[in-house]
């Protein structure tokens, strides 16, 4: 029986190892800097409890989300290879190296991560219908016009995420769905987080005038 596992990861000599450790590290710090800066505007647009509120709902359902799976995953048998190839322990990958039968493991893993994007999607669908309502009902079009303009940035960062991941699972399992899934795994994990604080700010005026000035500076522009 199979007690411990070893990660793949990519498919890189040492030189690629030492290129992708530098390229994560520089977009960690820069995803940390970025939401930094936004946490810091939180408190004055909701009260304390409220941002304390949303923090341990999110850690909350998060965990408590991924306690069955665990469990269930845990009492399975793995009988070799112990190689999984991914660069962490995702269920899918695991379960592939399960013993059969698998039983009801997998589907119930499917079952929940199916819900948790559709309930995902449908809060954000119903929250952003009532935005819209509440924009058109505005009477200045130059306040719908902001608002609408404020809306489709967070859209954007919307569909970033649940395109990769719709398009993860859309990939028929085969050669390349590892890759595929490293790949996409990659961009929803770290490039999406890095991309959505540049995505809300350069909706900022006042951004868009510090941008214009530095190129202008630099004379990129």
């Amino acid at each position: 029986m199979v007690q411990e596992f070893v990660l793949l990861g990519f498919s890189v000599g040492q030189q690629g190892r030492m290129l992708l450790f530098a390229l994560f590290t520089a977009i960690y710090t820069l995803t940390l800097a970025e939401n930094f800066i936004i946490i810091m505007i939180y408190p004055k647009i909701m009260s304390q409890d409220s941002c304390y509120a949303l923090v341990a709902i999110c850690w909350i359902i998060g965990m408590v989300v991924y306690v069955v799976p665990v469990v269930l995953i845990s009492r399975l048998s793995f009988c070799g290879p112990n190689f999984i190839d991914h660069f962490l322990c995702d269920p899918g990958p695991i379960l592939a190296l399960a013993c059969p039968p698998v039983g009801y493991v997998a589907s119930l893993f499917n079952v929940i991560v199916s819900f948790g994007l559709l309930a995902t999607f449908v809060f954000i669908v119903v929250s952003y219908g009532f935005v819209g309502i509440t924009l058109v009902k505005a009477s200045s079009q130059s306040s719908r016009g902001k608002g609408f303009s404020t809306v489709s940035s967070h859209l954007a960062v919307v569909t970033l995420f649940f395109g990769s991941v719709a398009a993860m699972y859309a990939v028929p399992n085969g050669e390349s769905h590892a890759t595929v899934t490293k790949v996409v795994t990659l961009f929803y994990s770290s490039v999406t987080p890095l991309f959505n604080p540049l995505i809300y700010c350069l909706k900022n005026d006042q951004v868009k005038e510090a941008m214009t000035r530095l190129l202008k500076k630099n004379r990129v522009i």
